[in-house]
């Protein structure tokens, strides 16, 4: 298959929803309608030992959530499909955000009872702003929600979407008997009484046919034919241009616990999404079909396998091919580096690969070369735009619990700030140690994956700061630079960076700060382009 074939076949997406929404369950039926697993785990039942595929790390299988992305790979009528499951709590939200940069489309997973929710609202608004082509999928319709009309009315305005209902259910609730899917007319039955089955598919050429009063009664065919003459009247027709610009958004109904439209939208996703696109790097534009590799770092993971205190980099290839043992240049150090055993992922199985292509996620092994948001290139100066930290809302100091431990908890912290998970700050004054979240979950997450992962036990103390905001100055050596480093001493930090951060105590000081001292600037995020 020649280099062009290889990024036409390939598909990258996330998948985002609100907690509970049903995301990681849908991931596992597409793997499992992609052949890649043999059966789901329960992931709504925690007591059941059979978990979520993507959910590897203990802690999710305890709490029944995501908490890191996960990246799994399968083929399908031989498309590569790349799916990054995403953490749906508020807390993990700055994952969920910079996994965002390494997709190609996404599809958003609403609840049919809940609708949409604040943390979709915040997710959604992050792919339009980067015009990402959007699917959404209409989940547990076999339970009783709002009627599908309201839910695409509630989709438009809480979202600011445009969308075409691509399926429609017949019934809701108790009484749901599927699905007719206007992509390629024909109607998809639940079949036994215990709606797990998966579905029987039945052609129909025209809703007119009376065989339709056989299939599913006559009240039900009178109600399908009214709604979908209203889907016609009211929304505009499917328009594949506008959808790749993110203009248009198909809307998918079905129930992934059930395996209940899932087949649809992964037929009409592998027809419809976007092959590997272009990339902005801070120098030009990269398309995904030039022949020199290029690539960017969007997360990092520590202790994939415990046993083993492995570090991964997760690299998104933009152009050209990864090539095992072929040396390549990491921009930020600007020395080269050479992988011998790049993975290729499924959750937590991996697999060393030879060639990877655009679209591809890699893993490569990492003792502490790499951060969130570096380059590697086979010798440009590219910089792919910075994925930026955010400011955190949590703050608290770390103190060691178990002084036998010092050498383990340090090597545990400094490891799982790399990955992005929180922000490390060194206080100026005294040398202290303080955590900064975005989520208050975080520091639980924390405390839990240093005690088993590294055998460190930590404390915290509450830190009352309001916001952290790192330091620019418009001229290091003017005496208004130094007066505020004097006067603010006590709440100045040095990031893992060694960045400087000042760390507000409220919003009033955040303001006075920002008057007194104009030729300082304050920002929100660690990056300034």
């Amino acid at each position: 298959m020649t280099f062009k074939e290889e990024i036409q076949r390939r598909r990258t997406f996330g998948i985002i929803s609100h907690p509970d929404a049903g995301k990681t369950t849908l991931t596992e039926k597409l793997l499992l309608f992609g052949g890649a697993i043999q059966e789901a785990g329960a992931v709504k039942n925690n007591k059941i030992k059979k978990t979520a595929t993507s959910d590897f790390m203990e802690i999710e299988r305890q709490r029944g959530i995501s908490v890191a992305t996960s990246v799994l790979a399968f083929i399908y009528r031989d498309k590569k499909i790349n799916i990054l499951d995403t953490p749906g709590h508020k807390d993990f939200a700055e994952d969920t955000f910079r996994t965002l940069t390494a997709v190609d489309s996404v599809i958003v997973v609403i609840d049919v009872a809940k609708g949409v929710e604040e943390q979709t609202e915040k997710l959604v608004s992050v792919c339009r702003m980067r015009n990402i082509p959007i699917i959404v999928f209409i989940n547990k319709l076999d339970r009783e929600g709002k009627d599908a009309f309201d839910l695409l009315d509630e989709v438009e305005q809480k979202l600011g979407l445009r969308v075409t209902p691509l399926s429609f259910p017949i019934g809701m609730g108790y009484d749901f008997k599927g699905i007719y899917n206007i992509y390629e007319k024909n109607i998809n039955l639940f079949s036994g009484e215990s709606k797990k089955n998966i579905e029987e598919t039945i052609a129909f050429d025209s809703l007119e046919s009376s065989e339709l009063e056989n299939v599913i009664g006559e009240n039900a065919a009178a109600t399908l034919r009214d709604d979908l003459e209203l889907v016609d009247g009211v929304y505009p027709p499917f328009d594949q241009k506008a959808y790749l610009e993110g203009t248009l958004q198909p809307v998918f109904f079905g129930s992934a616990l059930n395996n209940f439209g899932v087949r649809e939208l992964l037929d009409c996703f592998i027809d419809i999404a976007p092959t590997p696109k272009a990339k902005m790097a801070e120098e030009r534009m990269v398309e995904s079909d030039e022949t020199a590799l290029t690539g960017f770092v969007f997360k990092i993971h520590a202790n994939m396998d415990p046993k083993h205190r492995d570090r991964l980099a997760f690299v998104k290839i933009v152009s050209g091919t990864f090539e095992r043992n072929k040396p390549y240049l990491h921009v930020r150090q600007g020395k080269k580096l050479k992988f011998s055993s790049p993975n290729a992922f499924f959750a937590e199985k991996k697999e060393i690969v030879d060639i990877s292509y655009p679209g591809d996620i890699v893993g490569l092994h990492d003792t502490g070369n790499f951060k969130i948001g570096d380059t590697l290139t086979e010798g440009e100066q590219l910089n792919y735009k910075g994925i930026p930290s955010f400011s955190p809302e949590h703050f608290r100091y770390i103190n060691n619990a178990d002084p036998m431990k010092s050498k383990q908890l340090y090597k545990g912290i400094d490891q799982l700030m790399d990955e992005g998970v929180a922000q490390l700050f060194t206080l100026e004054l005294n040398g202290r140690k303080v955590i900064g979240t975005v989520g208050a979950l975080q520091f639980e997450v924390i405390q839990y994956r240093l005690e088993h992962e590294y055998g460190a036990k930590c404390s915290y103390e509450n830190f009352p700061v309001f916001k952290a905001c790192w330091v620019e100055a418009e001229d290091p050596k003017n005496d208004e630079f130094k007066e505020f480093k004097r006067i603010k001493q006590k709440f100045l930090a040095q990031d893992k960076q060694g960045q400087t951060v000042f760390l507000a105590d409220s919003q009033f000081s955040l303001q006075m700060t920002q008057q007194k001292y104009p030729s300082v600037k304050l920002h929100f995020t660690s990056e300034f382009n």
